[in-house]
Parts: structure tokens; sequence; C-alpha cells
């Protein structure tokens, strides 16, 4: 956060911080308005992505936030998933695939919302002048993916029903970055891949070949680490936290035009990127309580996984999901 040097500036930010504090605190119990009288005191350490959604508090007017942030940049879940599990962040986005993982290797983390959003942005990509044009020829060719996320699993499930195997392509496991430099260059048949990278292979000339639409459930995740949930002013600020999100993309929601010029500026990307997924996008995001869809919908995947070899045992997800943050989202 910027310091604020002068008194003036000081007394403005005071008085926000304790406007924050009251509406934050009304209508509470007596004992949780004791927890979040500490709330000055919190550091909340946040994974999130370049573009995420703490990069439009101010545009959805959510940016008064009553304790202190720690935002962390990260190229995706999987690799939230590992700061939560090693105790450097607290709180994070991701698809439902990497805790899968997680819950498998005993991770301390909890996942305590469901993002409802997009799958159309999750794609297979193929060069301009490919002949490829079903998944039935993916035998014996260079298949680029991103292990332990939507695009491994959107990858298995492709493979599966058109007979095929892991053993039966060539598969190439690359951060987003790498594959695009990957794909561009030729070193890549096809690409299972997802976010704005699409866009960018698209307007170079590579052709869709299948969306993740009827693949994936449209089920992200939001998750905490254990340790700030057992912390009752952590606690306090996860589900305020959460709150200020949820309005984000109501805010994105009814605001396209301007997410995508704010976009473009922090991607230094041409705003039409932003417009084109807004446009093909399989629904809205919306951040909703825990339910048990979602539950069911991760437990599928986990069983995919542990069918494939992925995993060592097949797992219950269950134990992984918190609903105690529901009230923050009814």
């Amino acid at each position: 956060m910027d310091s604020i040097t002068s008194k003036g500036g000081a007394r403005r930010q005071f008085l926000r911080n304790g406007v924050g504090m009251a509406l934050l605190m009304a209508g509470w119990s007596n004992a949780t308005r004791a927890a979040a009288l500490q709330l000055r005191d919190v550091t909340l350490r946040v994974g999130t992505y370049k573009g995420g959604d703490s990069a439009y508090f101010n545009e959805a007017g959510v940016a008064d936030i009553p304790y202190k942030t720690a935002l962390a940049e990260f190229a995706g879940g999987n690799l939230i998933v590992e700061a939560l599990s090693s105790g450097s962040l607290d709180f994070g986005g991701m698809s439902e695939i990497p805790p899968i993982f997680a819950v498998a290797g005993g991770a301390p983390m909890k996942v305590i919302a469901v993002l409802r959003g997009d799958v159309n942005n999750q794609v297979v990509l193929v060069p301009k002048n490919s002949t490829i044009s079903d998944p039935a020829q993916f035998k014996g060719k260079r298949i680029g993916y991103v292990r332990s996320t939507t695009s491994h699993y959107f990858l298995i499930q492709l493979l599966k029903e058109h007979g095929l195997t892991f053993k039966d392509i060539e598969a190439v496991p690359l951060l987003p970055q790498d594959g695009l430099a990957a794909f561009k260059s030729g070193q890549l048949d096809a690409w299972v891949i997802y976010g704005l990278v699409v866009e960018f292979a698209k307007s170079q000339g590579a052709r869709v070949l299948r969306t993740a639409k009827g693949y994936l459930s449209g089920n992200y995740v939001i998750s905490a680490s254990s340790q700030a949930i057992a912390d009752p002013a952590k606690n306090q600020a996860i589900g305020d936290y959460l709150q200020r999100v949820a309005k984000v993309y109501d805010w994105i929601n009814r605001n396209p035009d301007k997410w995508a010029t704010r976009s473009g500026q922090i991607a230094g990307v041409p705003p039409q990127f932003f417009l084109n997924q807004v446009k093909l996008r399989s629904e809205p995001y919306k951040l909703i309580p825990v339910d048990e869809a979602a539950i069911k919908s991760q437990q599928k995947v986990a069983d995919v996984f542990a069918d494939a070899g992925l995993l060592a045992r097949r797992i219950d997800v269950r134990p992984i999901w918190d609903t105690s943050f529901a009230k923050y989202l009814a």
C-alpha cells in the first residue's frame, strides 16, 4: 500500500478506514465486532493474476479496505495452490482442479467459494495451416497443455472421447507463455490452453478446434489457507474480501466495455481481445457460496485424474470444502 506522508492525507486515510470498519461491523454480534477491531492490524496475503479481480476494486467501488492487503501475482492457479499450501498466502483463486492435487498431498487449505464462469475461453488451438480437423487425429502428434489445470483435464477428456490416451500422443506440458512460444514456432501440432494467450494466438491466425463447452464445469474456486481461516481476524478479512470480489464481478458484467478498456491497459493489448471473450463467453461470472453441485463436480474431476493414473489413489474431495463463508455471499 502507498504510504501517506502528509497529515491531511493521514487523516483522510484514517476516516476512510473508520467508515469502512463501521460498515463492515454493522449487524455483527459483540464477539464478531471484537474480532473485527483487530482487522486494522491484519495483512491479508492474496494471490492474484495480472488483470485479476483486485485490479478493478476502484472501478467497482470496493477499494475502501479496512485492513492491509499484500498482493502477489502468479502465472497460474496451480502456483497459487502451492503458495497456499506452503503458508505463504492466505487467499487466492484457481480452477477446481489444482486443489485436487493439494488434497491428495494433505495440503492445509480449504475451498471457500465458487466462481461460476466462462469455459469458451478454454480451447484447443491448431496452427493456421494445420490439416487437423478433429481430436481423433491427435495420435502421434505433439500436443501442448498445462499440467494439473483445466487444460490437463480437458485434454484427458478429449482423448478419452476418441478412444485415445496420453500414451497415444506426445504430450508436452508447458506454462502458458512457454506454450505460446512453442506454438508460434511450430513445435506443437495442437495446444490445449486458456485465457488471454488464446486471443494472441487467434490474432496471428491460429484456429480454434474445440472449446471446453461440454467438457468443463465452469466452476472456478476461491481457496484460503487453513491457518488463515483459523485466525478470527483473518477469517473476518477473508469474508469481507469475498464480498468485494463478488461486487467486482457484478461490475464487470454490467460494464463490459469499461472492463475491456481497463484490462487492455493493464495487459498492454487491444481492448478488443477482452471484448471477444465477453462476446463468446458461455456464461457471465458470478461468485456463489459452496454448494453440493460444486463438490460433486470436483469429485468427478478427481475420479477422472485417478482413473488416468495421475493420482496415487482415489480421493474424497469433500473434506477440502468449507461452507462457513456462505453467509458472506447469501
